[in-house]
């Protein structure tokens, strides 16, 4: 049997797994991402660790299917990036380096879209090739699958659902520049960010004054009742169905899947979100399905494998 490697690269750490030709997870671990001197590191250092393992299991390099890469940023279809500000990679060719540095075959694609494809894979997605994944964490990240093929876009930028502008009247900057993204009301960075101004509108009582303010924080006090963390995870979801709407009537997908650390709240989430969402929605698409994640942090090193599993 062949095997291959998923690695998902990010800014803090890099984790790969090994998996075999028929899909099976046999190791996965982590090391860290050195983005010191324009990330210089990264690559020599995957490259080492890679050849370690194949030695220390006394696997043959040239039995290899190849290596699936995830990286955060817009990537083409030639496997090269303009830039990752987590990273410190300004324009890279990261297939033809790679290929050089590892001896094997590479494929490179989003991070979000490679999350993606392991969701639909093996996890919250299993079975269906018309996917969105929203992936809501400091920002808000998003896969778009057609026909199991990853959206990506003349320039890498296919998909970039967290900045899509879901208020033209916001006067606070988003990170990438443009103002009234998603990412500034969806990320747990956003969540935090609406019920400080939410606080800040009036004295109405809350269990979320003067104590730390988070997503989780936030919605623990609305499952406990609190009317404020109500009120602000409503406005999450207007939000976000208001974007899943416009998403719909341009792909019409099977599911839409919602991961990242916020989802963590559960269900509940999802209830806030197919209520918004089907408010205004197409009527062709009201039936849309809805899923959690189910593959978590391994996410990326499963649709990364998956570039190269049939």
């Amino acid at each position: 049997m062949r095997h291959c490697f998923g690695v998902d690269i990010g800014g803090t750490t890099v984790k790969i797994g090994f998996f075999a030709q028929d899909g099976t997870l046999i190791d996965k671990w982590e090391i860290k991402s050195r983005t010191e001197n324009g990330g210089e590191n990264i690559l020599p250092d995957i490259t080492k660790s890679l050849n370690d393992y194949l030695t220390e299991k006394n696997l043959d390099k040239k039995r290899m299917m190849g290596i699936g890469v995830g990286i955060p940023g817009p990537v083409n279809k030639q496997g090269i990036v303009q830039q990752t500000a987590n990273l410190g990679w300004g324009y890279k060719n990261i297939k033809a380096e790679f290929e050089e540095l590892s001896g094997m075959k590479v494929r490179v694609e989003n991070d979000a879209n490679v999350a993606a494809l392991g969701e639909m894979w093996k996890g919250g997605g299993d079975g269906y090739g018309n996917l969105v994944l929203i992936t809501l964490g400091t920002g808000v990240g998003g896969g778009i699958l057609v026909g199991g093929e990853a959206v990506v876009g003349e320039h890498g930028g296919g998909g970039e659902i967290g900045h899509m502008q879901v208020n033209p009247y916001e006067k606070e900057v988003c990170g990438c520049g443009r103002r009234g993204c998603l990412e500034q009301y969806a990320s747990a960075t956003g969540i935090a960010r609406l019920t400080r101004r939410r606080l800040e509108k009036d004295d109405s009582p809350s269990t979320l004054r003067g104590g730390e303010i988070s997503a989780k924080t936030v919605f623990d006090a609305m499952k406990e009742g609190d009317v404020v963390a109500t009120e602000v995870v409503e406005e999450f979801g207007s939000y976000l169905g208001k974007a899943i709407e416009t998403i719909a009537v341009i792909i019409d997908p099977h599911i839409v899947v919602i991961g990242g650390g916020v989802s963590k709240a559960g269900e509940i989430l999802l209830d806030y979100v197919k209520k918004n969402f089907r408010k205004e929605a197409f009527f062709a698409n009201k039936e849309l399905k809805f899923s959690l994640a189910k593959l978590g942090n391994d996410a990326g090193i499963y649709g990364a494998a998956k570039l190269f599993i049939n």
